[in-house]
């Protein structure tokens, strides 16, 4: 199934110059959503997988699916300010200037082995960042798993030597 086909395309968003890549249209199509995950349970369902953390907010659908499928926990990276218990924080670059990404400081026993998820890879920061907070809890990162990855933007190269596996690239634009 050609997965790109489901993905839209929003030109000038969220400015000028910018094409938005929206997975929305992916998961509202019940088959294009359904491969997706199979797709990714294929290739980590051999792995050992203690839990797969998921970057706010899209990285938690794909990764909350995935864990139910391979029946394994899953950890919500979020915002700041949006974790109810005690965090630990990372704070990254963006084009426009920084976030800031958190995660329950109990999330991770140490030694587990975690799967990063998001929907999307563009300049890494967000992953890196993600990457920074589960390793600062003891967990082992077996892979970062994207939907999309915007190859021109070199994220894969900002989050080496970790692993990245994506299912749809998009150059240029």
């Amino acid at each position: 199934m050609d997965l790109k086909k489901y993905i839209r395309n929003i030109p000038d968003f969220p400015k000028k110059g910018i094409i938005f890549r929206d997975i929305t249209t992916l998961i509202q199509h019940p088959v294009a959503f359904s491969e997706t995950i199979e797709i990714f349970h294929s290739r980590y369902k051999t792995k050992h997988i203690d839990i797969i953390a998921g970057i706010e907010a899209r990285g938690f659908i794909f990764g909350a699916a995935l864990a139910y499928k391979l029946g394994v926990g899953f950890v919500p990276i979020r915002k700041k300010g949006k974790l109810p218990w005690k965090t630990v924080s990372e704070t990254y670059e963006l084009e426009y200037g920084t976030d800031t990404i958190e995660i329950h400081e109990d999330a991770i026993e140490s030694g587990k082995s975690v799967l990063l998820m998001d929907d999307l890879i563009a300049t890494g920061g967000s992953l890196l960042a993600a990457k920074n907070l589960v390793e600062k809890l003891g967990g082992r990162i077996l892979e970062a798993a994207v939907v999309i990855e915007l190859v021109d933007l070199k994220g894969r190269e900002k989050i080496a030597p970790l692993e990245l596996f994506s299912l749809v690239q998009f150059e240029g634009d």
